[in-house]
Order: C-alpha cells, then sequence, then structure tokens
C-alpha cells in the first residue's frame, strides 16, 4: 500500500486532516496551560512566556492550530448523529436538529464567555 493511499479521495484526506488536529488541540492545550502556570509563577515568568508567545514562529503555530481546531470543532459537530444517534419518542431526531442545537450550544457558551471577559 502507497504511504499516500490517503490522498486519493477527498472523504481519505479529510479523516486524516481531522486525525492530525489532535496534535494541534494538545498544542492548545499545552499553551493553555503553560499561559496558566506562568501567571501563577509570578509577573516576570508571565513577561517571559509573553516574549515566547509573541515569537513570530509561535504566532504562525498557534493560527495554524486555530485553524485545525477549527476544522475539528466542524467535522466533531458534523459526525455527532452519526455516531450518537438521537431518539426520542423511538424515532431518530433528524441530523440537522443535532447539529444546529450543538452550534447554538457553542454559540451560547461563547457569549457568555465573552461577556466573563468584558465586563
Amino acid at each position: 500500500m502507497s504511504l499516500w493511499w490517503w490522498a486519493r479521495k477527498r472523504s481519505y484526506t479529510l479523516f486524516i486532516l481531522r486525525e492530525l488536529s489532535s496534535v494541534f488541540v494538545a498544542w492548545f492545550v499545552l499553551f493553555t496551560l503553560l499561559t496558566v502556570w506562568s501567571v501563577a509563577r509570578g509577573e516576570e515568568r508571565y513577561e517571559q512566556f509573553l516574549d515566547f508567545a509573541s515569537n513570530p514562529l509561535v504566532v504562525a503555530l498557534n493560527v495554524l492550530a486555530l485553524a485545525f481546531l477549527l476544522f475539528h470543532t466542524v467535522t466533531w459537530f458534523n459526525l455527532t448523529p452519526k455516531a450518537m444517534p438521537v431518539k426520542v419518542r423511538g424515532r431518530r431526531v433528524p441530523s440537522t436538529v443535532v447539529i444546529a442545537a450543538q452550534w447554538l450550544g457553542f454559540v451560547v457558551v461563547s457569549a457568555f464567555v465573552v461577556w466573563l471577559v468584558v465586563s
């Protein structure tokens, strides 16, 4: 089997990219933990972390990670109705309703976080 078997079909490519996105999810978790750790260590450590975070390579990595995280989120929301069919009164809830409910929850939680930060 060729090393590039996944590049032959769009669905295979999207599958591999989705699996690869987990690496960027892990990077964002690590980056967030490093941020919290540096804040807890005091102002000097936080300033050092900000210097590290402002490095053009780190900024580029974070932009790339954000793109992969958005891809990961969209594909996860689209896969949920297939992985976990929801039934109400013995009837399957349409996939579009499940996906829309997830996006609604995402928007509500995001708006709440923005409100917490801005207030």
